[in-house]
């Protein structure tokens, strides 16, 4: 038991306002199957793996799939970040993720965007991209194919970027284009220039050297094997355990 993770009162009360609501008979025990499927997805087990004391398998997958398939991890982490997010100063990057063989298929799914699993130096990888908040607390994320550019994460999450003051990112995400985009939407950008520019770009050196917050949430998402090795097929499936994982870890 000791090894087991359990969700407390407290996280439970703050997660109940997010749950699906019930229809027809009532549900199991809602600590027990959420604190199966986080210890699931932390350990990178099969849904068969799962100890007994979390009940049958059969019912954590079935919840499992039944909320992702309508958002509810996603408007857990979503809604607890709006509640307490420090967004005077928000953060964005992008990681990769080892795609695992089973996943890794890229043939289209009819009517869908495929996989979103591209081949880079490293294999096959998928990319994560990040909005933080000034601890380092994500806010939101998106993901695309592992070659694809930081250009189009930031341009995807730039309508959804929170109110904020300042704007942290390394230079990869050094273009002209995305900086006036940022001082339309009233933040500055503090964004240190290619060393291919001709003329220097000024930047605000020591605010940007709280920026390795977000690479510190990376290193502990990746700590949750189903997060660091994708084995899902669904790109769907696959951002709701990095939700759920950001979740348990920084907003509970």
């Amino acid at each position: 038991m000791s090894n087991l993770f359990w969700l407390s009162d407290e996280q439970m009360a703050r997660l109940r306002p997010f749950f699906p609501k019930s229809h027809g008979k009532p549900k199991v025990d809602d600590r027990r199957v959420l604190s199966g499927i986080v210890f699931i997805n932390r350990n990178g087990l099969r849904w068969s793996d799962a100890p007994q004391e979390y009940g049958p398998p059969k019912t954590l997958y079935n919840r499992w799939k039944r909320w992702r398939d309508m958002g509810a991890f996603a408007r857990m982490m979503e809604g607890l970040a709006s509640e307490a997010a420090d967004r005077k100063t928000v953060m964005i990057d992008a990681t990769y993720l080892k795609a695992h063989r089973t996943a890794s298929s890229l043939r289209f799914e009819k009517g869908g965007r495929g996989r979103l699993i591209g081949r880079t130096k490293g294999g096959m990888n998928t990319k994560v991209h990040a909005v933080t908040d000034a601890n380092g607390r994500p806010i939101k994320f998106f993901m695309t194919a592992g070659q694809v550019s930081d250009y189009t994460g930031a341009a995807a999450l730039l309508s959804n970027l929170p109110e904020a003051e300042w704007l942290l990112a390394d230079r990869g995400y050094d273009a002209d284009w995305y900086r006036e985009a940022l001082r339309d939407k009233g933040i500055k950008p503090c964004i240190p220039g290619r060393k291919s520019r001709g003329k220097p770009v000024k930047y605000d050196k020591r605010r940007y050297t709280r920026r390795n917050r977000i690479e510190i949430i990376f290193g502990k998402l990746k700590d949750r094997r189903r997060v660091a090795t994708r084995y899902d097929r669904c790109p769907k499936v696959f951002l709701s355990a990095v939700a759920l994982a950001a979740t348990v870890i920084f907003w509970l």
